[in-house]
C-alpha cells in the first residue's frame, strides 16, 4: 500500500483538511483545557514554585498572549510564504482540485523549498493549534503534518512522470520541505503576480487577521468570526473561479 495520497484525496483535499481541523476542536470534548493555558500555567509555576499559580495570577494573561502571538507571527507567515508561492504558481492553479503535473515552476520560493504551500499549511496548523486543546494541539500538528507529507509525496509522483529528467534534476538540487536560505536552482526571470497572490490567499490572510485580534482582546469570538469570513470569502472565490472557466 503506498502512503502517498490517492487522487480522491487530493481532488478532496480541503475538505479533508478542514476535517482535520474539525476533528481538533471537538477534541476539546475529550480533553477540556487549552494548550496554551497549560503551558503558560506550567512556566509561571516552574517560575514560582509552590505559590499555586492559576489562570486568575495577575500576569497570567500577559504571558497567555506570549503564546498567541508567536501564533499570529505563525500564521502571518504561512499566509506570506503560500502568497508568494501562488503569485508564481496562479490562484487558479493552487486552489484546482486537479492536479497539474504538466507545470513545473521553479521561480521565488520555489527556488528555496519544493513544497512552500503546504509548508504554509504546516506552520498554519501550528498557529491555529494553540487555540486548541492540549489532545487537539498534538493530533492536528501530526495530523495535518502526515496529510502534507501524502500531497507531497502524490504530487511529486505525477511531476516526475509528466517531466522526467528535468523535475528529477529540481528534485535532488531543492529540499522538500525544509527552506534553504540560499536559491538552489537559478531563477527564470518570471515576474510574481503579487495581486493575484494575496488575493489568492487572502483565506490565510483573513486567519491571521482573526489571531491578531484574538491575541490583543482575549475574545474568541472574534477568531470564531475570522473563520467564517475565511470560509465564505473561499467559497465565494471557488465560485467566480469556476464561473470564469466555464
Amino acid at each position: 500500500m503506498s502512503f502517498r495520497a490517492s487522487d480522491f484525496e487530493f481532488r478532496n483535499r480541503f475538505w479533508i483538511i478542514a476535517s482535520i481541523y474539525g476533528v481538533t476542536f471537538a477534541l476539546y470534548r475529550v480533553d477540556p483545557t487549552n494548550i496554551t493555558i497549560a503551558l503558560t500555567l506550567r512556566i509561571l509555576r516552574w517560575a514560582s514554585p509552590g505559590t499555586g499559580v492559576t489562570i486568575d495570577a495577575p500576569n497570567f494573561d500577559s504571558k497567555a498572549r506570549l503564546f498567541f502571538a508567536f501564533g499570529t507571527i505563525l500564521l502571518v507567515l504561512s499566509a506570506l510564504i503560500r502568497s508568494w508561492a501562488t503569485a508564481y504558481l496562479k490562484s487558479g492553479v493552487v486552489h484546482d482540485s486537479a492536479i497539474h503535473s504538466e507545470l513545473l515552476v521553479a521561480d521565488g520560493p520555489y527556488r528555496h523549498v519544493r513544497n512552500p504551500l503546504y509548508l504554509g499549511n504546516i506552520l498554519q496548523a501550528l498557529g491555529i493549534g494553540l487555540m486548541a486543546s492540549r489532545v487537539g494541539f498534538v493530533f492536528l500538528t501530526l495530523a495535518n503534518t502526515i496529510f502534507m507529507i501524502r500531497l507531497i509525496l502524490h504530487e511529486e509522483a505525477g511531476l516526475l512522470q509528466s517531466q522526467g529528467e528535468s523535475y528529477n534534476r529540481y528534485f535532488e538540487a531543492v529540499p522538500r520541505l525544509w527552506p534553504s536560505l540560499a536559491a538552489r536552482v537559478p531563477g527564470s526571470g518570471a515576474r510574481p503576480n503579487w495581486r493575484d497572490g494575496v488575493l489568492g490567499e487572502m483565506f490565510f490572510w483573513i486567519f491571521a487577521a482573526g489571531m491578531a485580534v484574538f491575541t490583543v482582546t482575549l475574545q474568541s469570538n472574534y477568531f470564531l468570526m475570522a473563520l467564517g469570513a475565511g470560509f465564505a470569502l473561499y467559497f465565494l472565490q471557488n465560485y467566480l473561479r469556476m464561473g470564469r472557466v466555464a
